[in-house]
């Protein structure tokens, strides 16, 4: 009953300073952050992890203290295990939070957000990856110490390391397309084929790098749908990368107009309507008339924009803006369908005799001797047992 007590005296103040101390951390870093932001990222990312250590190990502390280590109490080992399996767990919850925290006090000064961002996007693409790399490597040696605080587990050390030559082939053979794809999600992440944000076409679909994995790539489709390929696709698959080297695009806006187009006065217009908007870059501006075959005259228009959604909006505008134009002011320009009606058309002449002579192979008998072999046989008159007269 003593231990008893002492241990919720023990266990009390462990959570009276706990709280105390969660106060304290808040206050301070509250105060930082209203000077420095990187202090107010902080306090939000380490909040519960810091706050949950520090009650564990508390905990344990007044555990220790107040249950002596003697035969009466034989459980004493087994709690003692437990608070340093949660210890473990929480230090290893504790360091990946303040590792993320550190990767993203990296980016903060790599912005995306504006136009020339093939760096940044550069660096993000890799940084995120070393993110995924550094909690995977942080939870395994967690999950390490964990278990060699279990008995027993060094000596089945010995019985694995003995058969570590099997088992690693077995092992390689089963995760050969998962290792496949960490290793293609690294290659991706440090050759620079992709990069977060970067726009592509796979699968003749259009849209955005969203999110770059050890073992997968999510593409944001341009409807808003999500396309996950693995990691693998990109090393062994041809695709479009729009922004490999630089974000501006230059996009083409196509025309089969009648042969009385004015170009000139296309072209003109196409000025006029490219000054009227903001989506336009100013590096590009070209009209030609790049074929004039079966009737059409084919009008292409070459565009640019700073991206790849300002460039298809500006596609989508010129287009608009031209064919009200072609409608307003040349309609004799619009595209038309020519029929040639002819009122009179001869009536095909009947093939003249042929003078061969009729006892040739080819005369002009030819027809009624091949009836001799391939008419009709003849068979009115003539009963089944008789035979028939030959012609």
């Amino acid at each position: 009953m003593d231990i008893l007590l002492r241990l919720l005296v023990a266990i009390g103040f462990a959570l009276l300073i706990t709280a105390a101390a969660a106060l304290v951390t808040h206050l301070v870093f509250r105060s930082l952050g209203r000077r420095e932001r990187w202090a107010a990222v902080l306090s939000r990312r380490t909040k519960h992890p810091f706050r949950s250590m520090l009650l564990v190990a508390l905990l344990w502390t007044a555990f220790a203290t107040s249950v002596p280590d003697t035969d009466a109490h034989p459980w004493r080992d087994e709690v003692t295990h437990v608070f340093l399996i949660a210890t473990i767990a929480v230090g290893c919850w504790l360091a990946c939070e303040v590792a993320i925290f550190l990767e993203s006090l990296g980016l903060h000064r790599y912005r995306i957000d504006v136009p020339d961002n093939r760096q940044a996007r550069r660096i993000r693409t890799q940084v995120l990856v070393i993110r995924r790399l550094t909690v995977a490597v942080l939870v395994i040696i967690a999950l390490g110490a964990i278990l060699l605080t279990f008995p027993g587990v060094e000596a089945a050390g010995a019985s694995v390391l003995a058969s570590a030559g099997l088992l690693s082939v077995i092992a390689g053979l089963a995760a050969q397309s998962t290792l496949g794809n960490v290793f293609a999600g690294m290659q991706l992440a440090f050759s620079g084929s992709i990069r977060v944000d970067d726009v592509v076409v796979v699968e003749q679909q259009w849209g955005r790098i969203e999110e770059i994995t050890l073992t997968y790539v999510v593409v944001h489709l341009w409807d808003d749908r999500r396309f996950v390929l693995p990691s693998t696709y990109f090393t062994s698959t041809p695709f479009e990368n729009w922004t490999r080297t630089n974000s501006e695009l230059l996009g083409a806006v196509e025309f089969d107009l009648d042969w009385r187009v004015r170009p000139g006065d296309m072209r003109a217009e196409l000025e006029r309507i490219l000054t009227r908007t903001e989506l336009w870059d100013g590096r590009v501006q070209v009209l030609q008339v790049t074929d004039a075959v079966q009737g059409y005259v084919h009008v292409r228009v070459l565009v640019t924009a700073h991206d790849a959604p300002s460039l298809f909006d500006l596609r989508c505008y010129v287009r608009e803006e031209l064919v009200a134009w072609i409608q307003r002011t040349h309609p004799d320009a619009q595209p038309v369908q020519r029929v040639l009606m002819v009122d009179d058309v001869a009536a095909p002449t009947r093939r003249a005799a042929s003078t061969a002579s009729s006892s040739a192979l080819f005369g002009a008998d030819q027809d009624d001797r091949a009836a001799m072999f391939t008419g009709p046989i003849r068979t009115s008159g003539i009963r089944p047992d008789e035979v028939p007269p030959t012609r």
